[in-house]
C-alpha cells in the first residue's frame, strides 16, 4: 500500500487527481496510477539547482522570455508527472501552468542527476520527455562533473547538443542564455553578481 502524507493507506493505483490531493506537498511522483516517492536532494544537488535556478529566472525575466520554476512543480505528461529540479517555460505556454501543476510539457527541462536518479533521468524520464514534446532536456551530474544538452532531431528524436565536456552551454528555448560548465562545479559557485558582469549585463 503507499501512504498519504498524512499515513493513511492508498491502493496501488491512484488517479492523478487524487494524487494531487494526497500528496500535496509531498516529495513524489505519479507514473501509470503509481506513487513514486523521491530521496532527498543532497546539499550540493541543490546548490546546483539553485543556482541554475536563479539565473535562469533572471534571464528569462529580463528577457520577458517567460516563467522558470524549481524542483515541486509536478509536470503532468500523460501517464506520468514528473517533478523536474529547473523547467522553462515560455510566455505562450504560461496557460498550461495551473495553481498545482504544469498540464503538458515545459519547453526547456533540468535534470540534476544523483546516484539514486542517474539511470531514470537517462532512461524513463529522457524518453517521456522525448516522447511529450520538451523542446529542450539538460541532464547534469555533478558527480562526474558532466552537463550534457538534448533537442530532437528531424525525427523528434534526441540528439546531443552538446556532450558532457562543453565548456560552454547555450540554450536555443531559452535565447541568448549560457553558462560555462565549470561554474557548476566551482566551490564556491560564481555569484549573481559575477555571472551578470561576465554577461556584460553590468558594469564590472
Amino acid at each position: 500500500m503507499s501512504m498519504t502524507a498524512h499515513g493513511a493507506a492508498l491502493p496501488e493505483t491512484i488517479s492523478f487527481e487524487d494524487f494531487l490531493s494526497a500528496y500535496d506537498g509531498v516529495r513524489a511522483e505519479w507514473v501509470d496510477g503509481s506513487v513514486v516517492p523521491m530521496s532527498p536532494a543532497s546539499d550540493r544537488h541543490q546548490n546546483v539547482a539553485d543556482f541554475l535556478t536563479a539565473l535562469m529566472r533572471y534571464w528569462a525575466e529580463k528577457h520577458r522570455l517567460g516563467t522558470v520554476r524549481s524542483s515541486q512543480i509536478l509536470m503532468r505528461l500523460g501517464k506520468a508527472a514528473r517533478v523536474p529540479d529547473v523547467l522553462f517555460l515560455e510566455s505562450g505556454n504560461r496557460e498550461r501552468l495551473l495553481p498545482n501543476h504544469l498540464e503538458g510539457p515545459a519547453d526547456l527541462v533540468v535534470e540534476i542527476a544523483n546516484p539514486e536518479s542517474r539511470g531514470r533521468d537517462r532512461g524513463e524520464k529522457f524518453y517521456e520527455y522525448e516522447q511529450a514534446g520538451v523542446r529542450e532536456y539538460w541532464l547534469i551530474d555533478p558527480l562526474r562533473e558532466t552537463a550534457e544538452i538534448f533537442r530532437p532531431d528531424v525525427r523528434g528524436r534526441y540528439a546531443p547538443a552538446a556532450d558532457g565536456n562543453s565548456s560552454r552551454l547555450r540554450s536555443e528555448v531559452l535565447r541568448g542564455f549560457w553558462i560555462e560548465s565549470r561554474w557548476l562545479w566551482s566551490e564556491p559557485m560564481p555569484t549573481l553578481e559575477s555571472v551578470l558582469i561576465e554577461w556584460g549585463l553590468i558594469p564590472g
